[in-house]
């Protein structure tokens, strides 16, 4: 099947479903809302989350060490599954604790993008798009600056806050993809 093909045949898809797509965009859009008039809620609820994988995975690791004893990593496998069963349960038990980690966290995360990008964008000048590069990475680490700057009162605002804005590019992306389907029949 041709590239054309199969983009027309996912066009095809999307506007037959597209109130669908509609739908979850709003969902999307409504949830973002929340979260960011709600950070510390949604902030909380994402260390929820976080937890409850961890936990899951932690147990899963820990099957499978047993299952695979004799592979010769059962010990590794084992420290693993405990370490992600302990921290989830961890970040359970206090989750307040667990958002504000998870902001030192997302500061650095956004710190050291920013920081690459701005290389990753120099190192590709002359060509067309560098300076978009470089603008993002530098916006990052400006984000990234101010939530560090900001620990730990930022855990109150910037998880949640986070969380918003990605839902609310999610579902806007979601009513857009529906609109040019139907725009194309």
């Amino acid at each position: 099947m041709t590239n054309a093909a199969m983009t027309m045949g996912a066009i095809g898809e999307v506007r037959k479903h597209s109130g669908w797509f509609i739908a979850l965009g709003i969902l999307f859009l409504i949830g973002g809302v929340f979260a960011i008039a709600m950070p510390f809620i949604a902030g909380l609820t994402v260390a929820a989350v976080v937890a409850i994988v961890l936990v899951w995975l932690g147990i899963v690791e820990i099957i499978h060490a047993f299952n695979v004893k004799s592979w010769g990593g059962f010990i590794w496998d084992l420290i693993i599954g405990l370490v992600m069963l302990i921290g989830g349960i961890s970040m359970w038990v206090n989750p307040v604790v667990a958002t504000v980690t998870l902001t030192l966290f997302i500061a650095a995360t956004f710190i050291a993008k920013g920081v690459f990008q701005v290389i990753l964008g120099f190192r590709m000048r002359p060509h067309d798009g560098w300076g978009w590069m470089v603008t993002a990475g530098v916006l990052d680490l400006i984000v990234g600056l101010i939530i560090w700057a900001k620990w730990p009162i930022s855990a109150v605002w910037a998880p949640g806050t986070l969380v918003g804005i990605s839902l609310i590019f999610t579902g806007w992306s979601y009513i857009m993809v529906a609109a040019a389907a139907r725009r194309l029949s």
